[in-house]
């Protein structure tokens, strides 16, 4: 069954035009990837409504020349990664998979951080096993849980590292101060800080990244939605160009910085497509300039 949604006449979409990152220099990926949070249930817990839906984005994210996807074993639980391994395996060359420990769930829209090494590598176990490899190229600590020693916490990765089961290891919501605190126990590849068009607020973090050519992954890169509803400038370069908001906040994290490495996610092919035609909008000095004025 194809998954193309493209029109007749109209070129299709493509990642390969968001250009290449390598993370740790040397896994290649295409700086538009997929967050694969959306494919869950509502409250990010249990299967997707519609899950044939589902396995469409998963097939068409690859169609479209996405060759990295950002999943976490508290997506569902276990969902995300269960659907990625059912849409995609045996996985095409290439393609990398990062996902992410540090979380118990015990409902929907529920979160409880878990940084006991123990829950750790039980859960590097369990992605494994979903995710059907027998390492993870990228595995991040989803969030630095302030009840266990950042130490252990660290020191499990790094056992899970010497351990051949994951390959990459990236930090998720930190400060500055934490990644040089990590990187004196562990090589840190990536970073995944809450950034957008419209929230800036981990610029320092960014800016450290770049600087150290760590990847950095921006999640609710469109901000949850807040840039569509958006005035001023984003509205109206938005229509300037003749693209949709959501399209200029993703172009503009792309010319933001060469480490930026966006995962919008959703859970339908319509606005997977959408988002990804934004990986060739090439905006200007002008505009850039534009939207770096205050509203």
């Amino acid at each position: 069954m194809s998954t193309s949604s493209a029109q007749p006449g109209k070129p299709q979409p493509s990642a390969t035009n968001s250009g290449t990152f390598r993370i740790a220099g040397e896994l290649s990926v295409h700086r538009l990837g997929f967050g694969a949070m959306r494919i869950t249930g509502t409250g990010i817990w249990g299967p997707p409504k519609d899950r044939d839906e589902a396995i469409r984005v998963l097939r068409r994210a690859v169609a479209l020349d996405i060759n990295f996807i950002d999943t976490a074993d508290s997506y569902g639980p276990s969902v995300s990664e269960e659907l990625i391994a059912e849409a995609l395996f045996p996985y095409p060359k290439g393609l990398v998979i990062a996902t992410k420990a540090g979380f118990d769930r015990t409902g929907p829209n529920q979160w409880v951080t878990n940084g006991k090494p123990e829950h750790l590598r039980e859960a590097c176990d369990g992605s494994l096993k979903r995710l059907r490899v027998d390492r993870i190229d990228l595995f991040q600590l989803h969030r630095i849980d302030t009840k266990v020693p950042a130490d252990d916490q660290l020191g499990a990765l790094k056992d899970l590292q010497q351990q051949g089961k994951i390959k990459h290891i990236g930090l998720s919501e930190v400060t500055v101060a934490q990644i040089e605190h990590a990187r004196t126990i562990v090589p840190v590849v990536s970073v995944q800080n809450h950034y957008s068009l419209v929230d800036r607020a981990n610029e320092e973090v960014l800016n450290y990244c770049e600087r150290e050519k760590i990847g950095f992954i921006p999640y609710f890169p469109l901000a949850a939605g807040k840039v569509s509803g958006a005035a001023s400038a984003i509205a109206r370069d938005a229509a300037k160009l003749n693209v949709t908001p959501s399209q200029l906040a993703i172009a503009w994290l792309l010319k933001r910085s060469p480490v930026m490495l966006p995962i919008p996610g959703t859970s339908q092919v319509v606005h997977l497509d959408e988002n990804v035609a934004a990986a060739g909008i090439d905006l200007d000095d002008a505009t850039m300039k534009d939207l770096d004025r205050p509203s």
